[in-house]
Order: C-alpha cells, then sequence, then structure tokens
C-alpha cells in the first residue's frame, strides 16, 4: 500500500473512524494497487464512515504526510492493539436526533394562556432536540419545520388568524405584545433559561399573525467543526490583528451568526481584550473568559447599529464585532473603527469576494469613491464568503470563499478593478485564499455533494463542465 493510505488508516484508527478489522476488509477489497481516493471511498461505500468531514481532513492530511515518509509503525498489524483516544468514537460524539415534534394545533382554541404558553415552549425545546434549525407559524398555512433546509409539516390543517395570532403572542409580555401589535414587525431573542434560545421575527401578513423561530445552538461551536478545518491558518491568522476589517458575507441562512459567534469564542480564549458587540438580537451569550465581552442588543440597549458604534469608540474597546453592516452611517463608522487601532468584524449579505467589495463601496457618493477605496485598500484584512449546501448524507456540507487582502488586491480596490479579483485569489492560495467554486468543486470530487448541488453552485464553465 502506498504511504498515503498507510497514513490514512493510522489516523483513522486514531481517530476512531474505524477499527483495524475494517481497514483490513477494505484493504482486501481494492487491493494494494488502491489509491488513497479509492480505499476512502471504499470506507464510504460501505457505511464504514459516515462522518465525511473528518474523514476529508483526515485523507488531507494523509496526502500531506504520505509525501514525506511511512508511519513509524505498520497500522494494518493486527498484533498491535487499537489505538486508545480520549474521545468516544465519532458516532458517539454526534448528537442524536430526537423524535419528531409534536403538538395539538387543533387543540389551540381550548387552550388556556398557561396551557399554550407551556405547549409552544415544548414544542420548541423538542423541535432544537429535532435538529430543526426554523419553526414557522403562519396564518394561512400549516405549521412547519425547516431541517437541513428542507420543509416538514408538523400540522395537518393551516392556522387560523385567531390561533395563529394566540400562539406567537403567547410567551411575550404585555409590553412587547403592545410594540408588536402597533409596529406589525418585532425582532427580539427568547429565552427559555439557560443556553435555551431562540431568535424570533413576528409579523403580520395579507392573512395575519406568522412568527419565525430560529434555533440558537446551546453551544458555540469551534471554526474547525463548522467546516473550516482546511483554512484554520488563515482564519487564525486574520484574527490574530489587532486593526482592521474582516467580513462574514453570505445569503440568508448560510450560518453567519454561527460563525461570526465561533471567532467571538476563539478570540475570547486566546486574547485579553475588550470585545464589544452590536447584535439585533443577541443570539450567543458569550461568556467574559480571556476578553472582557461586552453584549448590547438593538432595541433595548441602543438606538440602532451606527449610535451603539459611534458609542463604541469611548467605550475603550480592542475588537468591534458588528451583527449586520447594512447602511452608509454604520459602514463608515465600521471603516473608520478599523483605521484608528480596532479589529472590526461586520456580517453583510453578499455571495462573494467582488460582490463584497462593490456593495461596500457603491453605497458612499461618487464624491467619497476615490478617498474610501483607499482607506478599504488599506484597513481590509479579509473576506469569508460562505455557502451551507446539501449534502450527500442528508446534512448540509460548509462551502467558503476567502480573500486575503494583499498588496495585489490592495492595487485592486484602488484603481476599482474588482473583476481582476478572482485572477488575484487563483494565484493567492499560497496565502490563504480560495475560490467559491473551487471549494464547490472539491466537495464534489471527495463525494461530499452531488453532482447537480455541485453544478447550481459552481459558475466557472470549465469546471462546471467538468461534473458528470
Amino acid at each position: 500500500m502506498n504511504n498515503e493510505i498507510l497514513w490514512l488508516v493510522r489516523l483513522g484508527l486514531d481517530q476512531r473512524l474505524f477499527t483495524r478489522t475494517q481497514a483490513i476488509a477494505v484493504r482486501s477489497a481494492v487491493g494494494d494497487a488502491a489509491d488513497l481516493m479509492d480505499f476512502a471511498q471504499k470506507l464510504i461505500d460501505d457505511a464504514i464512515v459516515e462522518d465525511l468531514e473528518a474523514l476529508e481532513k483526515i485523507a488531507g492530511l494523509a496526502q500531506a504526510k504520505g509525501a514525506k515518509s511511512a508511519p513509524a509503525d505498520d497500522p494494518f498489524d493486527e498484533s498491535e492493539p487499537e489505538p486508545e483516544s480520549d474521545l468516544p468514537p465519532v458516532a458517539a460524539r454526534k448528537r442524536p436526533a430526537g423524535p419528531a415534534p409534536k403538538f395539538a394545533f387543533d387543540q389551540v382554541p381550548k387552550m388556556t394562556a398557561d396551557a399554550l404558553a407551556n405547549g409552544l415552549r415544548d414544542l420548541l425545546k423538542a423541535s432544537a432536540l429535532y435538529g430543526a434549525s426554523d419553526l414557522h407559524l403562519s396564518t394561512g398555512a400549516r405549521p412547519f419545520l425547516r431541517k437541513n433546509r428542507e420543509f416538514e409539516f408538523i400540522g395537518a390543517q393551516p392556522l387560523t388568524a385567531e390561533d395563529s395570532l394566540r400562539l406567537n403572542t403567547v410567551l411575550l409580555s404585555e409590553g412587547q405584545k403592545g410594540i408588536y401589535l402597533e409596529r406589525k414587525d418585532y425582532d427580539f431573542a427568547l429565552s427559555l433559561g439557560g443556553n435555551d434560545r431562540y431568535r424570533v421575527n413576528l409579523m403580520f401578513h395579507k392573512n395575519g399573525a406568522a412568527g419565525s423561530y430560529r434555533m440558537v445552538p446551546d453551544k458555540v461551536r469551534t471554526l474547525e467543526e463548522l467546516g473550516y478545518s482546511s483554512h484554520l491558518d488563515t482564519l487564525k491568522r486574520l484574527l490574530s490583528y489587532h486593526n482592521g476589517l474582516i467580513l462574514i458575507t453570505g445569503p440568508v441562512g448560510s450560518g453567519k451568526t454561527t460563525t461570526l459567534a465561533s471567532m467571538v469564542a476563539y478570540l475570547n480564549e486566546t486574547r485579553e481584550d475588550h470585545i464589544i458587540t452590536v447584535e439585533d438580537p443577541i443570539e450567543v451569550v458569550q461568556p467574559s473568559k480571556g476578553c472582557n465581552v461586552t453584549q448590547r442588543e438593538v432595541g433595548p440597549h441602543t438606538k440602532s447599529f451606527f449610535t451603539a458604534l459611534k458609542g463604541a469608540l469611548r467605550e475603550d474597546p480592542d475588537i468591534i464585532v458588528i451583527g449586520e453592516l447594512r447602511d452608509l452611517e454604520t459602514i463608515e463608522m465600521a471603516i473608520s473603527a478599523s483605521e484608528t487601532g480596532h479589529l472590526v468584524i461586520g456580517t453583510m449579505h453578499t455571495s462573494d469576494a467582488a460582490t463584497t467589495l462593490n456593495r461596500l463601496l457603491d453605497v458612499f457618493p461618487p464624491a467619497q469613491q476615490t478617498q474610501i477605496r483607499a482607506s478599504v485598500a488599506e484597513s481590509l484584512r479579509g473576506i469569508v464568503c460562505q455557502r451551507l449546501l446539501p449534502d450527500t448524507d442528508g446534512g448540509l456540507a460548509l462551502a467558503c470563499e476567502i480573500l486575503v487582502n494583499n498588496t495585489a488586491i490592495q492595487n485592486l480596490i484602488k484603481e476599482g478593478k474588482a473583476t481582476g479579483l478572482r485572477n488575484t485569489m487563483e494565484t493567492g492560495v499560497k496565502e490563504g485564499m480560495c475560490l467559491m467554486d473551487n471549494v464547490v468543486y472539491g466537495l464534489w470530487q471527495n463525494h461530499v455533494i452531488s453532482a447537480a448541488t455541485a453544478k447550481a453552485n459552481i459558475l466557472n464553465r470549465v469546471l462546471r463542465n467538468k461534473i458528470s
């Protein structure tokens, strides 16, 4: 067997992805002339390994190590005992999904307020345990969950206007209910105790009241756990700066808030600074560890992102985290803060690095363009664009595009030549850059996503034509 496979087996045994007996069986099936991808694919085809992200990670390490040397011992040696690990097996580390949540929606008119409130709390908790990302309760529609981007109905009949209004207001205080009924829109964070939190949006539409309940994870996952294993060094390098601007971008539902929370948690554990976050609303509560973390929510704690950011500059911050860069004043203040000795991290709803830069710069009037391009060229540290794609296992896979600011990128920004970004990023792989098309193509090559999903998310015709 070649060195790459020997390393794959050694690393897989160490991580308890499979047993030595299973590895020997795969070797027997594929033969000693097989390459790394053949061996890894057989592990997947035989359902020996279900954690594709972990397998992809060790396959990359095996490829790098195999180019240099073989492991010190033969991982196929049956006389050697199975390696022990402090970690449980990978399958045991996955959080099992609970049963599909149930709720007697037809009994809502007969329920007392207390019974309805308790029932909705139980429904939210059950939905989170089930692995759903969102719960929707809307007039004229059947109640449904969103799990791995797909709808799953949990009610047999559409909700009436009266039932929907009761369900969506039963957990509100009188003050909150008054705001909702007056504004017809209301965003807030719902806490049911401990880490049991939900981001809620209530609104009215043509049929009546509606509510969307986003499940906030009870634990902040690391960047590695989110799927950034291959780009960990690049992200940590970006987060090591003490000034500058980092942008996390992606479409709605792409996990920007989760990534942002993971970055704050990493900074909180590795630095001793003052972190101020401005969010709408606060989703993930970050207890102070190495850093002092001050979290502010638009509405209860500050009038707007702009006023909070303006005030933050007088509050001795080292790191400023902005939930969303959505208007000219906030973007301008964020750029100014990044130029004056603060590390600023913010999110935007854009799909790639070029679009992000255009959106960032085009909000400014023509008279300011030259000045703002020079400022962004100097202050920008990097852009991380991400997307969640349905994987072949029924879950979601992370695809990302990373821009790291260097001299070539700076010149393109100053000159307004966003069309040249793609070529510069392709030649900047050694600096940690990557293009979304290439990452998606790699996910398909590693059998993480289907050919149809890959084609739908790749713009490059040459790469798309390679997919069969």
